[in-house]
């Protein structure tokens, strides 16, 4: 066969290929991780919708001496924006996905900046906010049931969330990469921790492991906020905030989270 024939021949079959495994959809989601899921976001919101969240507080950064004023904000499940007021500058992380494309980008105190790396763009935006995660089963957001388990002295519920991807980049894998793990108090079904991991910018599939504690939960207008959440990458502390007030649906505007 004509080897330019037998390329476009190759080009069109996955073509189909693609379209055919995006009209048939994710694959279907555990029905007790659907349920524990239901469950804790109803525990966390008493049925209340939620379109965005600003909590503000006080935070570490790093393991540094500053207390940094702190800001964070989510719009929906897939914008995000952290801002960190240190004595020697902004901190800011921003997650953006209004152009259709999972973006990150931070900011240094110094001026610094640079993108967030792709393979760090695919778990929850929302990564302080338990109410706007995957718990909230978005669209395409598949659950799994791993079982009862003892956490850091909890009994807790491990459901494991990922978002389905028709297709991968080569050598590469989106379940992998958008994998979270939840750890769900057995008492309340409050989350206690969410688990995924990170990367190198220049190697995806090198695992660095980030933990989410959540802890302190207070109800604030009617939902319950954790004032204490913990962010961890291998074992390290890289983000303490204590959240002192929170608002909700306060109609944040898109262009906050606009990428640069």
């Amino acid at each position: 066969m004509n080897p330019r024939l037998w390329l476009v021949l190759a080009l069109v079959g996955l073509a189909v290929f693609s379209q055919s495994l995006l009209a048939q959809g994710p694959p279907p989601s555990d029905p007790q991780a659907v349920n524990l899921a239901s469950q804790s976001i109803n525990a966390l919101t008493h049925g209340s919708s939620i379109s965005d969240v600003t909590l503000t507080g006080t935070a570490t950064w790093n393991g540094g001496p500053d207390i940094a004023t702190a800001t964070l904000r989510a719009l929906g499940t897939d914008e995000s924006r952290m801002d960190l007021a240190l004595g020697s500058g902004m901190r800011t992380e921003i997650r953006d996905a209004q152009t259709g494309t999972q973006l990150g980008q931070w900011t240094n105190p110094d001026g610094a900046f640079g993108d967030i790396a792709f393979q760090n763009c695919q778990t929850d935006a929302a990564w302080f906010f338990p109410g706007l995660s995957s718990l909230a089963m978005g669209p395409n957001i598949v659950l799994s049931y791993i079982g009862p388990e003892t956490r850091d002295g909890h009994s807790v519920q491990h459901i494991q969330a990922y978002t389905y991807h028709p297709t991968s980049p080569p050598g590469l894998s989106m379940q992998q990469l958008s994998e979270i793990d939840f750890y769900l108090d057995t008492a309340t079904l409050l989350p206690v921790a969410a688990t995924f991991n990170a990367h190198p910018d220049n190697d995806a599939t090198t695992n660095l492991l980030v933990e989410i504690g959540f802890s302190g939960y207070q109800t604030i207008s009617g939902i319950l906020v954790p004032t204490h959440i913990q962010r961890s990458q291998q074992g390290n502390v890289t983000a303490d905030i204590v959240v002192s007030a929170a608002a909700f649906n306060s109609g944040l505007p898109l262009s906050l989270f606009a990428i640069n």
